[in-house]
């Protein structure tokens, strides 16, 4: 058999240092999805041979090593100054360009030890792009927060999820302070796009989607996605940064705490419990009816429901209030079907099979027991008051 004559892609080498990092973890497992990438990383401990040899292999390097919280606030410029210096003074012997990213700091403006540490290294940076083939790309992140960030150290986000998820208390110093956030999705996004040939970028660049939200916010959000397990409230995840910060908090959520109960209330038809409910989408929750059993029998004026019968069989049924005619609908676990339940229209569900009923019901509003908006009538005459 012939030997395939198919070209072998040679892979876009990245070389990553931080690797072990919040945003490093990050980016590399998003860079290891790519097949066309082959990722190179560079850990604390590694030696300066190693980093050499890597940067010489390199298509793309994110220099994301630095140091946050040191001991000792010499190592600040050792880190995030002197290591970024050791890796353009290497570049600066290497004729191939390369395409080197570098996460900075909002920080590097503001005269603090870590800021100037992270402008050090932007200097050297754009000395080596102004005397060198290579080009350099430097955000100047604000707060980064996300999946695998570390409490009291990256973020207080991190610090606040963590806390809040274990029932400790969190300090507040200024609920004003207003906090400049960017999610991690979003610095991984804008960093793989360095890979492509067709993006061309200045020396320093932004992150396209960044979020404002003062400390008491954040604490009061954060609390609210807690209290969500008991309330059933879910958050309002269409807001980018509710979204954002909800997928973090579960991020945080002890490894023995994934699951909760649920408030289960049983009679002689089933049970039934509440799912989740918001003010923008209404509210989901779940019954078992047992066979023989009806369950409904009445109307809304502006409510209006979707039912689907998950396990099981039985049959829907709707009378228009103003009508004797009753329309049915049977409805089985072997096509599932979600049937739309009209305003004006008194309905019920009975289970006609032999084996136990589960159904899925969404109502477009929250129950309001002091405006419940439901009014009870029998779809057939002389039915039993099977109220839900």
């Amino acid at each position: 058999m012939p030997a395939s004559t198919e070209p072998t892609l040679t892979p876009i080498v990245c070389f990553v240092t931080g690797a072990g990092g919040f945003i490093g973890r990050n980016l590399v497992t998003a860079l290891r999805r790519n097949e066309e990438v082959e990722v190179l990383s560079h850990l604390s401990n590694d030696t300066l041979v190693s980093l050499k040899e890597k940067l010489n292999r390199a298509d793309v390097i994110y220099h994301l090593a630095g140091s946050n919280r040191p001991v000792d606030e010499m190592d600040f410029q050792r880190v995030n100054t002197g290591l970024t210096e050791t890796i353009a003074s290497h570049l600066k012997q290497r004729s191939r360009p390369v395409k080197l990213v570098f996460s900075s700091s909002i920080q590097a403006t503001r005269g603090n030890a870590y800021g100037e540490s992270k402008k050090g290294g932007e200097e050297a940076l754009i000395q080596l792009a102004a005397e060198s083939p290579h080009s350099v790309a430097i955000y100047r992140l604000p707060n980064v927060f996300g999946k695998w960030s570390r409490p009291n150290y990256n973020t207080v986000v991190a610090t606040f999820c963590h806390n809040v998820a274990r029932d400790l208390p969190i300090t507040i110093s200024n609920p004003d302070q207003e906090l400049h956030l960017v999610y991690i999705d979003e610095v991984v996004r804008c960093f793989l796009r360095h890979i492509s040939d067709s993006f061309q970028s200045e020396n320093f660049v932004n992150v396209d989607e960044t979020h404002h939200i003062t400390l008491g916010q954040l604490a009061e959000t954060i609390r609210e996605f807690r209290d969500s397990r008991t309330n059933l409230k879910t958050p309002p995840v269409s807001e980018p940064l509710i979204k954002y910060l909800y997928t973090t908090y579960l991020s945080f959520l002890p490894r023995d705490k994934f699951a909760y109960d649920v408030q289960l209330r049983t009679d002689d038809r089933g049970w039934l419990f509440e799912l989740a409910k918001s003010e923008s989408f209404g509210q989901i929750f779940v019954s078992t009816t047992k066979p023989g059993i009806t369950r409904g029998n009445h109307y809304h004026d502006t409510k209006v429901e979707k039912f689907c019968l998950v396990k099981g069989e039985g049959v829907i049924r709707f009378r228009d209030i103003e009508s004797t005619d009753v329309i049915e609908y049977p409805v089985n676990d072997r096509q599932i079907q979600i049937v739309d339940i009209p305003p004006g229209f008194t309905h019920s569900i009975e289970n006609t099979g032999e084996v136990e009923m589960i159904v899925l019901f969404w109502a477009n509003e929250v129950f309001d027991p002091q405006q419940p908006d439901t009014y009870w009538v029998p779809v057939l005459k002389n039915s039993p008051d099977t109220r839900l």
